[in-house]
């Protein structure tokens, strides 16, 4: 028993150490989650989603032992709805599903957790060029709408990079030449940088070389199986 508990005490010591406020994911996911508000200053609380964020984004083997009900109710008011924080108030816009203990009731779906995130407006964007770009590419498809295929492909593309950049990067923190030149150090080795100048170059110019497709097909497939794979990776295709 105790060599089977040494792994999760080196795992919890290594989810307290963990950097997350330097994790823009962290921020995305602690705004998603629906408690109290007078819960949400509270250290025991944070510590408990923060673990349970490591598990979910870092570590999937780290095991997030139940909040107990008697801390979550010491400060809050006797209701029936308020007495302990079920994880499935968690509301997970970049998973698909949300994080529910094994004890929790079953509950309706709600329709906010039907909002897009950042992931799954980036999927739905990929797909899109995705099969525009095969679109562009087959010899059967008529001239005039096989040239405009190739076009919406490569502008598809670049939104979706700069659509990347904004959610990773943001925007400069000053519009003058210093802060400028800082972001543009920031993004400019970036892929989804040299992607955005990719298809800038070709979507501006007057020739339509559909070879310049291959490798927007081989992001926009490789940004969809990833997105796939995240959401259904209990799916027989990934076993």
């Amino acid at each position: 028993m105790g060599e089977e508990e040494d792994p999760q005490k080196i795992k919890k010591i290594a989810a307290a150490a963990y950097d997350y406020d330097n994790d823009p994911r962290w921020a995305e996911y602690w705004s998603n989650i629906l408690i109290p508000p007078h819960l949400t200053s509270r250290s025991d609380v944070v510590d408990h989603y923060k673990r349970k964020f490591y598990q979910r984004y870092i570590d999937p083997d780290f095991v997030v032992e139940a909040m107990a009900s008697s801390s979550s109710s010491q400060t809050a008011r006797p209701t029936p709805s308020s007495s302990s924080i079920p994880d499935n108030h968690v509301r997970q816009r970049s998973s698909g599903s949300t994080d529910r203990t094994s004890g929790s009731s079953t509950t309706a779906p709600n329709p906010t957790s039907l909002r897009w995130d950042r992931h799954t407006v980036h999927f739905s964007v990929n797909a899109w060029v995705f099969v525009v770009a095969v679109l562009a590419i087959i010899p059967l498809v008529p001239k005039n709408l096989s040239n405009r295929a190739y076009r919406l492909s490569l502008i598809g593309t670049a939104c979706s990079s700069m659509y990347s950049l904004y959610s990773l990067y943001g925007q400069p923190r000053a519009w003058n030449l210093q802060a400028l030149q800082v972001w543009f150090q920031s993004v400019i080795a970036t892929k989804d940088f040299i992607y955005f100048i990719y298809c800038l170059t070709f979507v501006t110019s007057h020739l339509y070389l559909k070879f310049a497709l291959i490798p927007i097909l081989c992001l926009a497939l490789e940004h969809v199986a990833k997105f796939l794979r995240r959401n259904f990776s209990q799916s027989s295709l990934y076993g």
